[in-house]
């Protein structure tokens, strides 16, 4: 964050040669100078560059109010907060206002009042553009007084009339005055509050119950909804959304690849000191695959979407359980197993609503279907047929493994070199040849050779039993 600049009174601010702008004209200013900077102007935001991020751009070179339309976990809040950084970092304002006065153009009566007493002496307060953001949640309970004012009772008992102006208790909008403010789930608001917000969009001022005052406002009002066929508790007038100048959908990320990418950005990884976490790619890929498994899948309600949060999740628990094992067995590397997808039946059911056709099957066994085929697809695009079949010859011998997220990596290296080509395939699966990451190999192969029905399975609570088919 820069100093503030030196100007402290009107007069020393003409001095400095500040020549005020609207909100809008800004962002529009500071989009172009980032836009032939090329820098970056949404950080973080993936998978967006082609889509969502151009339509974004236009919307705020035209000055127009925008909405995200997307399902749950589609970086909406993300997007709308980044549009602060472009704000100026600094403003004037006429010291004391609870509306971010312009001291060129002040809209309140105490504003008006102090310039007209003081003159070139008023005094002014700077503005950081973080105070000039405004976020609000929609409820039902959200009234009209709380986003635009209403009579304050403390200075009405202080002795001042009710025709007062400055008798007004402003709400959230025109606290936000040049500046950016922004409603969350958007349909939850009543109709009547919705209707209360045409002016702001529209004539660009509000009027406050029992006053005779229009307060003209310089705002962006930017949104953020669920579709409206998932948001079944209410809906978007059409006259509002008429409103709304660009209208913004958001998507999930498109590729496996983008989904990783956006796992390991977000992702807050447990760690232990003494132990070495590592997962390797498959294991991401599984992660990332058992999301966008649920994305197509018929078990799960599509209208209210599966959020990239379930892959994050998924694969922050994927490493703690690998981690309390390391930490459980006196182990210096933690590397996930597929024995470690178990864990995940909890941080997936909570975040999938389920299309329930009958009572014939639980949430479980939705979320370990959906872990099945997602192991299918890593491990035939990672493991051609050839390259484990005297894997599965020694086992049609009558070899057996037992395995468990609970079994020290070591105990997997028993007999191992007597398998022919299962050390091989599994280190270069797992990418090392530790004994973590060759248990992990191990349990990969296995359990692919499993899901194209060369071995059988046996699932227990204590673990899991591989046979010949």
């Amino acid at each position: 964050m820069s100093p503030q600049p030196e100007a402290r009174t009107l007069r020393a601010l003409r001095a400095a040669g500040w020549t005020p702008r609207t909100v809008r004209e800004e962002i529009r200013a500071n989009l172009l100078r980032k836009l032939a900077a090329r820098e970056p102007l949404f950080p973080g935001i993936l998978g967006y560059d082609e889509t969502v991020i151009p339509a974004t751009e236009n919307a705020l070179l035209c000055g127009h109010d925008l909405i995200f339309l997307g399902e749950r976990g589609q970086a909406k809040s993300r997007m709308i907060r980044a549009l602060v950084g472009l704000l100026d970092e600094w403003i004037p304002e006429v010291a004391g206002s609870e509306i971010h006065d312009d001291p060129f153009a002040p809209v309140s009566a105490h504003a008006k009042a102090r310039l007209a007493q003081e003159g070139e002496d008023t005094e002014i307060a700077w503005v950081h553009r973080e105070e000039r953001y405004v976020e609000k949640l929609a409820t039902p309970d959200v009234s009209i007084a709380d986003l635009i004012g209403d009579v304050d009772p403390v200075k009405v008992a202080a002795g001042r009339s009710l025709s007062d102006e400055l008798t007004i208790h402003f709400g959230l909008l025109p606290r936000t005055n040049r500046g950016i403010f922004c409603i969350n789930e958007l349909p939850d608001l009543t109709e009547k509050v919705q209707v209360g917000l045409f002016n702001v969009m529209q004539e660009r001022d509000v009027q406050v119950k029992g006053y005779r005052v229009r307060l003209p406002l310089d705002v962006v009002v930017v949104a953020s909804a669920n579709p409206e066929d998932y948001t079944s508790r209410g809906r978007i007038i059409t006259p509002l959304k008429d409103r709304y100048a660009a209208q913004i959908r958001t998507h999930y990320p498109k590729t496996r690849e983008l989904e990783i990418q956006v796992m390991r950005q977000e992702a807050r990884v447990p760690r232990a000191d003494g132990v070495e976490a590592y997962v390797p790619r498959f294991a991401e890929e599984i992660a990332a695959e058992l999301t966008l498994q649920a994305r197509g899948s018929p078990d799960v309600n599509q209208t209210s979407g599966v959020s990239v949060r379930m892959t994050i999740a998924n694969y922050e628990t994927l490493v703690a359980n690998a981690l309390r094992r390391a930490l459980r067995c006196g182990e210096r590397e933690a590397v996930p197993r597929i024995s470690d997808l178990d864990a995940l039946v909890q941080s997936t059911a909570g975040k999938l609503e389920l299309e329930y056709a009958g009572e014939a099957r639980s949430e479980g066994d939705v979320v370990r279907d959906l872990m099945k085929r997602a192991v299918r697809v890593v491990f035939d695009a990672w493991v051609p047929v050839e390259a484990v079949a005297g894997v599965a010859e020694a086992f049609q011998q009558g070899w057996v493994v037992e395995v468990s997220s609970a079994m020290p990596s070591a105990e997997y290296l028993e007999g191992l070199d007597e398998i022919r080509g299962l050390r091989d395939v599994a280190a270069r699966l797992a990418e090392g040849d530790s004994p973590a990451r060759i248990a992990a190999g191990i349990e990969f192969v296995l359990e692919g050779l499993h899901l194209r029905n060369r071995l059988n399975k046996t699932s227990s609570e204590a673990g899991a039993r591989y046979a010949r088919a």
